[in-house]
């Protein structure tokens, strides 16, 4: 399935706007939300074909909510990939158990996340 749709969830307005602005020139439909409630809202008006999820946020962190999309069987075939400034091994092994495709540190690498994304579709 290619991939044409990406919901983007991050509290950082300026992450948001990097990552929108870097998939939207490469073609991509982008919709973003800034915590747990916008990404569900998101989703409920349209699918998207892969998700970018933040881990450190208020309220439900993106390990909590991976878990949550991962096990709605309405989104549980929706790729995730974590897209986080924490990068312990550890956080990247509990993020893949959560239900996450694939985990990218920030600061993106533009040609990195094109790869990961590729690699899904």
């Amino acid at each position: 399935m290619a991939i044409k749709k990406i919901l983007i969830v991050d509290d950082s307005k300026t992450e948001l706007m990097f990552m929108t602005d870097l998939l939207g020139k490469k073609g991509f439909a982008v919709k973003t939300a800034e915590n747990a409630e916008d990404a569900f809202r998101r989703l409920a008006e349209e699918k998207p074909d892969l998700i970018l999820m933040d881990v450190v946020m208020p309220g439900q962190n993106g390990f909590q909510l991976t878990r949550a999309i991962t096990r709605d069987p309405l989104y549980a075939d929706v790729p995730i990939i974590m897209c986080t400034s924490k990068n312990q091994e550890t956080d990247r092994v509990w993020g893949m158990r959560q239900g996450a495709k694939d985990y990218i540190t920030k600061p993106v690498d533009a040609d990195d996340l094109m790869a990961k994304i590729k690699a899904l579709g």
